[in-house]
């Protein structure tokens, strides 16, 4: 990065002289101004002035990056750090990984470079270098969401272990045989998460769930649509398919939507719940089962450990419960329910 040195040099004067001529000083004449200014133009300088306040009081900026702006779970989280971080005096930059660990260490160096006081970052699922360097180097860093177990740093994440064992129950009980699930990357901490306890729920029952009733999407829309249409191709179809997030669980709806004449209906043949539950998730017919996160108290919880991590305190892994939200396309065959 080009330095005020490199400008002074560049324009023949001293240091401090080139910082008085970009900051527009009264005693700097024309002349010298024009020609710190010229040679600031040509080697692309830009004035660091958040490097300037970061040595006395600090930014008073936090860096979020998330994995995917466009799933609904994100943005809900970014407004609940926003508002978190306002109200302690602190502003908010967002970036957005796009679930691509090389733009997700492209925002974090950009972050970092702004001498953000600290990061919120939900990791994609192969987690970045910049990342461990940055947990590794002592920045002020807090996960969230998605717990990434080789980077020191601590995390807030939603369990929900308990409220996947009452689903797999409630399935259990009314009546469906042939559970699947589909779900995220396995690199991603919160997608094995999300298996395990679905695997370990159905052991509770004395059931396996053969691999063939496992799928893996990418967390994203199109994902959730291909991988249903792969269960729903199999020459046995599942009587019941948990799906794992809610952007997901858009594209499963929509491949359900557009195939009325093939797929099975919903609940009679097919029960059909998801991990997050959107807005209009009980305005469906049939409403859809799913799994609220805390989103909101997850975004308040990782503002106030940075916070914590600022002002020099022993910071802490935290972990939320979720809630099941029991609705008509989780019925039993016989409308059973609970």
């Amino acid at each position: 990065m080009t330095s005020i040195k490199d400008v002074a040099l560049a324009a023949g004067v001293a240091p401090s002289s080139a910082s008085r001529a970009l900051t527009g000083h009264p005693n700097v004449s024309p002349e010298l101004q024009a020609r710190v200014q010229e040679a600031a133009l040509r080697l692309n300088y830009r004035p660091n002035a958040v490097a300037r306040s970061l040595r006395s009081t600090g930014t008073r900026t936090i860096g979020l990056v998330v994995s995917d702006l466009l799933n609904p779970f994100f943005t809900e989280l970014a407004r609940a750090v926003e508002d978190t971080s306002r109200q302690a005096g602190f502003s908010v930059i967002i970036g957005n990984a796009d679930e691509n660990p090389g733009q997700q260490d492209h925002y974090v160096r950009i972050l970092l470079e702004r001498q953000v006081d600290g990061l919120i970052v939900v990791p994609t699922a192969e987690t970045s270098p910049l990342l461990h360097e940055a947990a590794a180097r002592g920045d002020h860093l807090v996960l969230v969401d998605r717990p990434a177990a080789d980077v020191d740093a601590p995390s807030v994440l939603a369990d929900g272990t308990d409220a996947i064992t009452e689903l797999v129950d409630h399935l259990v009980q009314t009546g469906r045989q042939d559970l699947a699930i589909i779900t995220g990357p396995d690199e991603a901490g919160s997608s094995r998460q999300r298996l395990a306890a679905f695997r370990d729920a159905l052991a509770r029952h004395g059931r396996g769930l053969p691999p063939s009733r496992v799928r893996h999407g990418d967390f994203r829309r199109d994902s959730g649509r291909i991988e249903l249409a792969a269960l729903m191709a199999g020459s046995s179809i599942p009587d019941a398919v948990f799906v794992a997030n809610g952007s997901m669980a858009l594209g499963a709806i929509e491949y359900l939507a557009t195939h009325r004449d093939s797929a099975p209906p919903v609940p009679e043949s097919l029960a059909v719940a998801v991990f997050d539950d959107l807005p209009w998730f009980s305005l469906l017919s049939p409403t859809l089962t799913a799994i609220e996160q805390p989103t909101a108290a997850l975004g308040r919880r990782a503002v106030e450990m940075l916070l914590d991590r600022i002002a020099g305190r022993e910071v802490s892994d935290d972990r939320l419960g979720c809630v099941l939200h029991l609705r008509e396309s989780t019925r039993g065959s016989q409308g059973a329910s609970r």
